[in-house]
């Protein structure tokens, strides 16, 4: 093969890649469209290409106007680089108003490829075995230089961006500031006989690399299929340049071996028909690998399409039982078997049911895994189909896990808003109560003295009801010292109303705690109020209130021989706010007591397993362990 049709091949090759990378980059730019000034620069460099060809075939006159068009393909360029700089945070008004005066390059550049054919910027000389190239006249100095000048502005954009940008457009475009450096090492061989260089221009044999280097380069980071198609291109090169070396490591040493036969052979003929056998084994790789995998691994139809609706169905899961259903009803329509899957958050033994296939899968400290249970008579094919669908539906499971831990802490923290919100609405109303309450307790000062009283009565019922709906509401602030627990308990005692209600202390004059005394007082008040408002009526109404300390914890029990709580209030409800039976109470009581319990890092409940009707426990640290908390609200800390 003579050196000037390995470079009419080039030429040739160099213009069907074009066309064929620009239709692909066309059909791309529905989603891209700053892939069409690029597609623009591949049709441009497949004319131009195909110019030295038509140069090469005789017609010189239409191969140098071709090639003197030229200037087109850096505008192209500049026009992409454009468009894929100025996007997301690098968006710049200099590059918006360089972006305006594109159609002014275009126009310009037109104007010089029809001066350059006005003035015949291009001439073509014999210089390769009697055939045509084309070189540059003294008069086509403007047009190379113009080119030359485009060619740098766009990089200078590129360069920009690249100062601008992080990630993978960054990695991208340092990657086309790479494959520019390729080109412009093949390139310069272009104008040697304009110089009077003589060099034959192997470097622009390789020509088709720098288009295809170049659009990879770009989309590599975008479009990931082309990774995997670059993946099987590389690997295809790298064989042929495997069989060329042994290629020529045969013609070298057959003879010395006795092979004369193979020696005299051409090393051009070895190659091409090597590279025959290379090209048929990538046309029926993909089939032959499908028979194999048939034959080994029979009833397995495994492909892309599938694994992808595999997918996308088991995304498509909200919870753990629907996971469940969609996993077992693909997998069955799969391998025409009924298929149970069995999911477990901890590892325990699971009973083997006969004659039914099953995969179990589990968490682990770390990660999901499977393991396949009934399967060791199944084909070879069913067993393939169902391992490939555990490790999708393992990778499924950590992925709902994840969304509904996501979706718990969403919910949460809107939980958090509505309270805190709430908060803020019942402290305003409980402040904007207050001055109607006083104006009507003023008004009554001159009624008579039964409805003074009766009026009287209900106005205290309101404000308790707003005191303790400030309380509830309100930001709260632990001031912790250490209490003695019984004198305070005492003090309450001896200030409050019993009207009659027995009661008794069984509490260690020791016992001390860490605790805020102003709270702690609040948690007892609401207690022996909440008792007496039940036994006041009673004939022999007793309360008691003893405490111990077990395990650096403060136990304490409020007993009364009230009537017991109605099992429907009993539990969590019993705590929650407005939630009473009690004539004239706020229903609050319980669920202020819970709320400062639990800024002490302490626990209530309610007992109904001691030998009195009505029992409340808490449990309290002795040592306080955390700091002031602002603004807690309610909520169940089990």
């Amino acid at each position: 093969m003579t050196l000037s049709l390995m470079f009419e091949v080039a030429m040739l090759v160099n213009s069907v890649c074009g066309v064929l990378v620009a239709v692909w980059l066309l059909w791309r730019a529905r989603k891209q469209s700053d892939l069409q000034a690029l597609a623009g620069f591949a049709i441009m460099m497949a004319i131009w290409c195909f110019g030295h060809v038509v140069l090469f075939q005789g017609y010189e006159q239409i191969g140098i106007h071709i090639i003197l068009a030229n200037p087109l393909m850096p505008t192209f360029f500049l026009h992409f680089a454009i468009r894929f700089v100025n996007s997301g945070p690098a968006k710049e008004p200099m590059l918006e108003r360089l972006y305006q005066v594109v159609p002014w390059f275009y126009l310009t550049s037109f104007a010089v490829v029809l001066q350059s054919w006005w003035i015949g910027a291009g001439d073509a000389i014999s210089t390769l075995e009697t055939r045509s190239f084309f070189i540059f006249t003294e008069a086509g100095a403007w047009n190379l230089a113009y080119t030359v000048l485009i060619g740098i502005l766009a990089h200078g954009v590129l360069l920009f961006g690249w100062y601008r940008h992080s990630g993978n457009k960054k990695r991208s475009i340092l990657a086309m500031f790479g494959v520019g450096a390729w080109g412009l090492l093949l390139a310069t061989s272009f104008v040697f006989p304009s110089f009077g260089i003589s060099w034959f221009p192997y470097p622009m044999l390789l020509l088709p690399t720098y288009l295809l280097l170049l659009v990879y380069a770009v989309v590599r980071y975008q479009i990931l299929s082309v990774n995997a198609f670059a993946n099987r291109a590389l690997l295809w090169v790298a064989m042929m340049l495997v069989i060329l070396c042994v290629i020529a490591v045969i013609s070298v040493v057959s003879g010395r071996l006795g092979l004369q036969a193979l020696a005299n052979v051409p090393s051009w003929q070895l190659w091409l028909y090597s590279l025959l056998i290379l090209v048929v084994a990538a046309v029926i790789y993909q089939p032959l690998s499908r028979l194999v995998s048939r034959l080994i691994y029979p009833g397995a139809s495994l492909n892309e399409a599938i694994l992808d609706t595999w997918s996308t169905q088991l995304k498509d899961a909200q919870d753990w039982s629907q996971l469940i259903a969609i996993g077992e009803r693909l997998l069955s329509l799969q391998i025409r078997r009924s298929v149970a899957i069995q999911l477990q958050r901890s590892a325990y033994p699971m009973k083997k049911q006969d004659d039914v296939l099953a995969i179990r899968v589990s968490r682990s400290e770390s990660d999901w895994h499977f393991v396949l249970i009934g399967w060791e008579d199944a084909s070879p094919g069913m067993r393939l189909t169902a391992e490939v669908f555990a490790s999708l539906f393992s990778t499924s499971c950590g992925l709902l896990e994840r969304l509904l831990a996501l979706a718990v802490a969403e919910r949460k923290r809107m939980d958090e808003q509505h309270l805190v919100e709430l908060g803020s609405l019942s402290a305003a109303m409980a402040h904007e109560l207050r001055n109607p309450l006083n104006i009507i307790s003023m008004a009554a000062y001159d009624a008579p003295a039964e409805t003074r009283q009766h009026i009287q009565t209900q106005l205290k019922r309101a404000d308790r009801l707003v005191s303790d709906m400030l309380v509830y509401s309100g930001g709260l602030t632990l001031q912790v010292v250490a209490t003695p627990l019984r004198s305070l308990i005492a003090s309450i005692l001896a200030q409050a109303q019993l009207e009659g209600v027995a009661f008794e202390l069984d509490i260690d004059e020791a016992i001390e705690l860490d605790a805020d005394p102003q709270r702690l007082q609040q948690v007892f008040i609401n207690l022996i109020d909440n008792a007496v408002s039940f036994l006041r009526n009673m004939p022999e109404g007793k309360l008691l209130i003893e405490a111990k300390e077990e395990d650096q914890q403060i136990v304490i029990q409020v007993h009364n021989n009230g009537p017991a709580i109605d099992p429907s209030l009993q539990g969590e409800v019993l705590f929650q706010p407005f939630v009473t039976k009690r004539a004239g109470g706020s229903g609050l009581g319980l669920a202020i007591v819970r709320r400062i319990v639990d800024a002490h890092g302490g626990k209530i409940r309610h007992r109904s397993d001691s030998a009195w009707p009505v029992t409340f426990e808490l449990i309290l640290p002795r040592h306080f362990s955390g700091v002031a908390i602002l603004n807690r609200e309610f909520h169940d800390s089990k």
